[in-house]
């Protein structure tokens, strides 16, 4: 019962979350689209264009956590949450309290980053043919 309560905690962080990360990534995209040309010298405009490219790249990112808590959000709707997607295992709600939208346990998620990181990893991307002509 204790990690049903839990769950349910998490549920209305993960919504505060989810509602703050709105109103962040409106506040980008009105400072995106307001964005005018005003007269001024070249090192103005690059000011400007940094800050637009800085303010794109936060709302990016801000959506792929709104996309991630979303998705969680989901998961407690079917009741599949906290379940590791790698070994099925339960993941521990140490790990959800920090990353509540996450989807492996640490072990799973060591692997997967292990695997990324692996110069190997990247030639599977470069030449995904090669992948399919060994199987």
């Amino acid at each position: 019962m204790a990690r049903k309560d839990a769950i349910k905690k998490l549920r209305v962080t993960l919504q505060k979350r989810r509602a703050a990360l709105i109103r962040a990534a409106i506040g980008d995209l009105d400072l995106l689209q307001r964005r005018q040309q005003k007269t001024g010298d070249v090192l103005d405009a690059v000011a400007e264009t940094v800050q637009a490219e800085l303010n794109s790249q936060l709302l990016e990112v801000e959506s792929r956590e709104l996309k991630a808590i979303d998705d969680a959000i989901d998961r407690i709707d079917q009741e599949c949450y906290g379940d590791c997607e790698g070994c099925g295992k339960m993941i521990p709600l140490t790990r959800l309290r920090a990353v509540p939208y996450a989807t492996e346990c640490i072990a799973c998620h060591r692997l997967t980053e292990k695997r990324k990181s692996h110069p190997a990893a990247s030639m599977n991307r470069v030449f995904p043919s090669y992948q399919a002509d060994r199987v």
